[in-house]
């Protein structure tokens, strides 16, 4: 394992100004995630997992501190820089799957990849739909799909595009418990095949309970960062917290 991690945040804050005053979204926050770690982001609504979330991907910037992902300082780049280094090393999950419903699956997983010039977009997603068990189902669109053959859709699509980490904001909130399982069991499955860093928001048990460390928030702050039991002995790479 390389000691550069492949995310790390240095006293990071956010700050929004309301009629009321400025208010504190997230007070300093000092992490970092080294690669191939599984990371849950738990705390109760309003406790600032999606505005983390955010900055750690690049899709919002800090009031303060300074965010690097994959060696790029994200908080020295603008909007354009940003959007490149994502697309170059961030995959996304939404709970709400983001496909478009006017391709079929097989569309939908090569689509980022042929925006980004790639001359195997066809095989690749092709792949990666069988593998996530959807190679029967590649024609058919979103409207003709589950709700947990559309996660597999967005899942495949995340994956195809190998990124270094994946960032899954509730992956399974919109699914029953049965169907919730199997992605979870997916995710880690893509995981250790392919060595991609996963930090998920999320309130499921489970889920958190599977991950290597688990951080929690409350009101903008880190109360907890913890580590959990994975594999029964496995080893696993770790994630270093530092006190902001």
């Amino acid at each position: 394992m390389s000691a550069t991690p492949v995310l790390e945040l240095k006293a990071i804050t956010k700050n929004v100004l309301t009629q009321e005053g400025d208010l504190a979204i997230l007070r300093p926050i000092s992490m970092r995630i080294m690669a191939g770690e599984t990371i849950a982001i738990t705390g109760a609504s309003g406790s600032g997992k999606s505005t983390l979330l955010g900055i750690l991907a690049g899709l919002d910037v800090p009031t303060s501190g300074e965010v690097f992902l994959s060696g790029h300082c994200l908080t020295a780049l603008d909007e354009e820089g940003r959007a490149r280094v994502r697309a170059e090393n961030v995959g996304f999950i939404f709970q709400s799957f983001q496909l478009l419903p006017g391709l079929t699956a097989l569309e939908n997983v090569m689509l980022p990849l042929e925006l980004r010039g790639n001359q195997q977009a066809r095989p690749m997603a092709t792949e990666f739909l069988n593998r996530v068990g959807l190679e029967s189902r590649i024609r058919h669109y979103p409207p003709q799909l589950s709700g947990g053959e559309q996660q597999r859709v967005a899942i495949a699509r995340a994956f195809a595009s190998q990124p270094r980490i994946l960032f899954a904001d509730e992956p399974t909130g919109n699914l029953d418990s049965k169907t919730g399982a199997r992605i979870i069991d997916l995710l880690f499955e893509l995981n250790r095949a392919s060595a991609t860093t996963l930090v998920f928001i999320t309130h499921e048990e489970r889920l958190a309970c599977l991950c290597q460390r688990r951080i929690v928030l409350e009101a903008g702050q880190m109360v907890c960062a913890s580590s959990s039991q994975v594999g029964k002995g496995e080893s696993h790479a770790s994630l270093e917290i530092i006190a902001a």
